[in-house]
């Protein structure tokens, strides 16, 4: 398995190979482009030398947000969002051991097997920057990308989790694929403006 959403390889193995950065990246995926957003935390690994949840939550705030800031800056709002990193950190430190991938491979309480689809998905919406829209895509990559296989991942994502769709990062496997993807996600910018 092998992730292909920035068109930056080196960017794309450590989405590939660090659950945390796959993490980090959807949190950054608002208001900038989905590859700018994923770029992103490797700009934070080579800039901190950081790339685990325990080492960012502890950095200096300070330090920290002069390394989003640095040109070309991680985020275009890096103050908010370099908060928010550190946020996410501390919260999957304190809750998950620092492991991201607990999130989605830690046994449901009671049970000795990995958790399901809504499991997943209350896990991702309790974390900070989480909401339900970027819970349901980061399952939806999960469950057609990083190999979960967790029972109704696809009813508990939809409708980003449906097959062959072209809706979200979670569709994105190749230069072609991410065209679809924006022309979707312009189409649905138009009839929400063409609706008010």
């Amino acid at each position: 398995m092998a992730l292909h959403i920035t068109g930056d390889t080196a960017a794309d193995e450590l989405l590939t190979d660090n659950p945390l950065a796959l993490l980090v990246g959807m949190l950054l995926d608002q208001q900038v482009a989905m590859e700018t957003a994923f770029a992103g935390p490797l700009k934070i690994e080579q800039r901190t030398g950081a790339a685990d949840a325990a080492t960012i939550a502890s950095m200096d705030p300070d330090d920290f947000l002069a390394a989003f800031k640095q040109s070309p800056s991680v985020h275009r709002f890096p103050g908010s969002m370099a908060t928010r990193v550190q946020s996410l950190c501390q919260t999957l430190v304190d809750d998950w051991g620092g492991d991201a991938s607990a999130l989605w491979t830690a046994p449901s309480s009671g049970s000795g097997t990995g958790p399901d689809g809504p499991t997943v998905l209350k896990r991702l919406k309790a974390l900070p920057g989480f909401g339900e829209q970027k819970a349901k895509i980061f399952l939806a990559l999960l469950g057609k990308q990083y190999g979960f296989t967790g029972e109704g991942w696809r009813e508990a994502s939809a409708p980003y989790g449906e097959d062959g769709s072209f809706r979200s990062v979670a569709d994105i496997v190749s230069p072609e694929s991410l065209t679809k993807v924006r022309e979707h996600k312009r189409a649905m910018k138009a009839a929400a403006k063409a609706a008010k």
